[in-house]
């Protein structure tokens, strides 16, 4: 689904953060915009609606090497978290080369989680797509709470066998450990499907 800029010779791939209302998808990209190069990164834009916000930046990352003599380019978006925003989500979806679904670790807002993991997969299904088609990435975020549930049981809940990467993350914290490490993996698993591909 990478978008290719000839005259730029740039690679775009698009990586959607996804996930419950205010599970951190915000802080997340908020994190990663203030952790790169200014020179290297377009301006953060929100999208905001009287009940909806949408969070975008696009950035070139210094450190990834060039595939096939082209630049890479992550257009990073998060999706509104609230129920009835589902068309704005399915929407955001389409193109999208890799997702990054954010759970809220806080016991209370353990339905929620599921309730919007269902609602990226009917999501993806609209353009054919699925967790297991697409690079797919579980961060679970606010580990910083005292009421947060086990990562056994969150991965009971959201990935059970492991069988996607996830990490441990603290979005919120000013040194935003698992932030990057989240990005990264997903990052890497669509530069590794583009290198299959050609």
């Amino acid at each position: 689904m990478s978008f290719i800029n000839y005259s730029s010779r740039e690679i775009i791939l698009k990586i959607v953060y996804y996930g419950p209302g205010l599970c951190g998808k915000t802080t997340n990209v908020k994190f990663i915009y203030a952790g790169t190069n200014p020179d290297a990164r377009g301006k953060l834009i929100s999208l905001e609606t009287k009940q909806e916000r949408t969070l975008f930046f696009d950035f070139l990352p210094l450190s990834l090497p060039k595939i096939r003599g082209f630049k890479t380019r992550l257009h990073l978006y998060t999706v509104p978290g609230q129920l009835f925003y589902s068309a704005s989500r399915k929407l955001i979806m389409k193109g999208a080369d890799g997702v990054i679904f954010v759970a809220d670790s806080q016991r209370e807002r353990a339905e929620a989680n599921i309730i919007s993991m269902e609602d990226l997969k009917e999501n993806l299904e609209a353009y054919d797509m699925s967790v297991d088609s697409i690079p797919f990435v579980i961060q679970y975020n606010k580990r910083d709470l005292p009421n947060v549930l086990p990562v056994e049981e969150l991965r009971e809940a959201l990935n059970p066998g492991r069988k996607y990467p996830d990490f441990e993350a603290i979005a919120a914290d000013r040194n935003g450990p698992g932030v990057f490490d989240t990005l990264k993996s997903v990052v890497k698993m669509i530069l590794l499907e583009l290198k299959k591909g050609g």
